[in-house]
């Protein structure tokens, strides 16, 4: 299955997928010929006061759409309906193919304020129009991935399953964040189509409907384990205690062809619940009846359940997780960095841009990362270069054909070697350091103060 197949019914081409003003630079770079080659820079300014690091994602899906960028005859005919663009380069745009290069960080890769998450080097028309699908697949993927990081690394080894699809907002959203989950360690998710379309994990049992459609629970439990003996059930429609009771009558009438694996629980006081009615199953002698909790869930409960050791094996994560409820946004732009072999930047207050193409150097101890030094690409610096090229003139090149296992083996490792204040959940005391090397600073202030003299004068 395409990555953007049925998304989009009714639309053209995914080249639309683009603010207006993408295509009227466009024009205006082709009627000012303005074709060499521009370097232009993906990064956050700044991390949302909730997050100590990012978890890069969502490469995978630029690089598609970079291979199949392309403009039909259905999307330039609607462009000339527009009365804004000129045959001349309506006709041009027709044989429109990106031809640039990439550069990224691998997915899975923990990456900080100001540090490239890609970089494209192309002709300068080329570059600026993809900057709304970039950061759109980026911002998405990458601010996805790093709440679930938060919430795996919360659950200590606890199972976390996704259950945050019907809330995240449409299709293409849920569909990129499953696998998103996925990639930072959540190790299932209830959208089946994520499961067709990435081969991560699905898992699901029942709702409450199915309880409530029957005239007793207890028989609900019966209909629903002759179908699916090794299900979980879901015991707090009514009552919590009460439901798991008739699991446990369910087991007793059953014998040993009882195959039930857990209970969920729904509602409630979880923390203290759980470790009732672990109490009940125990007694009855159902020690490997597990107990999943679902509800409202997000990494600051799961970290109190997990530290007051309720017995709870894994949980169920929904809306705060698929809508990032703490930090539902990141602030992720598109800069150009140079043209025509010149360093290009802003000196906007707030929002000042440093020149060139650039290179991540990561300077790593025995067990933990240790800084980052952020650094022109002609540089050489101590430490491992983080940035890779993924794309060679438009064609994709094998450091980005990545398998989903090999990124998900990735994020673990990044994610184990951050130091230890960073993957908790309170705000670090200390910011990861992230340096900027002397000649990148000097030469940002040489072009500052030529561009100071130039628009003064």
């Amino acid at each position: 299955m395409s990555h953007r197949e049925g998304f989009l019914p009714h639309c053209p081409t995914i080249a639309l997928f683009t603010d207006l003003y993408e295509l009227t630079m466009l024009q205006a770079y082709w009627a000012s010929s303005m074709h060499q080659e521009a370097v232009f820079s993906l990064f956050t300014r700044k991390l949302p006061q909730e997050r100590n690091f990012l978890l890069a994602c969502g490469l995978d899906d630029a690089l598609s759409y970079l291979e199949d960028l392309h403009f039909p005859q259905q999307a330039l005919d609607y462009l000339h309906e527009q009365e804004v663009f000129q045959e001349d380069f309506l006709h041009w745009l027709s044989e429109f193919r990106f031809e640039g290069d990439v550069f990224a960080l691998p997915e899975g890769t923990v990456c900080f304020a100001n540090e490239p998450l890609l970089e494209v080097v192309a002709p300068i028309g080329q570059a600026q129009l993809l900057e709304t699908y970039l950061i759109n697949q980026f911002h998405v993927q990458t601010m996805a991935a790093s709440k679930a990081a938060r919430i795996v690394l919360a659950a200590e080894g606890k199972r976390v399953i996704d259950f945050g699809l019907r809330r995240i907002h449409g299709i293409d959203a849920g569909l990129k964040a499953a696998r998103s989950f996925y990639i930072a360690g959540v190790q299932a998710t209830s959208n089946v189509l994520a499961g067709a379309t990435y081969g991560v994990p699905i898992s699901g049992t029942m709702a409450h409907s199915f309880i409530q459609a029957h005239d007793n629970e207890l028989d609900a439990f019966r209909d629903f384990a002759r179908a699916f003996p090794q299900t979980v059930l879901l015991v707090d429609t009514f009552d919590s205690l009460q439901g798991t009771r008739k699991v446990i009558k369910l087991a007793q009438e059953l014998g040993a062809d009882f195959q039930i694996r857990g209970i969920r629980i729904d509602s409630s006081d979880l923390k203290a619940l759980s470790f009732d009615l672990r109490k009940e199953l125990d007694q009855a002698g159902l020690n490997g009846v597990s107990i999943f909790a679902s509800g409202s869930l997000d990494e600051n409960v799961i970290q109190d359940m997990v530290a007051s050791g309720a017995p709870i094996e894994g949980f169920g994560v929904g809306t705060k997780m698929g809508v990032s409820n703490d930090a539902p946004y990141l602030d992720m732009v598109y800069k150009l960095a140079s043209y025509a072999e010149k360093g290009r930047l802003k000196t906007s207050t707030n929002k000042a841009t440093l020149p060139y193409q650039k290179q991540i150097f990561r300077q790593e101890g025995e067990n933990e990362y240790i800084e980052d030094i952020l650094a022109a690409f002609s540089e050489n610096h101590p430490g491992r270069p983080l940035l890779q090229q993924v794309m060679h003139k438009g064609e994709r090149l094998p450091a980005g054909r990545e398998t989903l296992a090999e990124i998900k083996d990735r994020a673990q490792n990044e994610l184990a070697a951050l130091p230890p204040a960073l993957r908790g959940l309170d705000p670090a005391s200390q910011v990861y350091p992230v340096r900027t090397s002397s000649y990148l600073e000097q030469e940002a202030t040489r072009i500052r103060a030529e561009l100071l003299d130039t628009n003064n004068s």
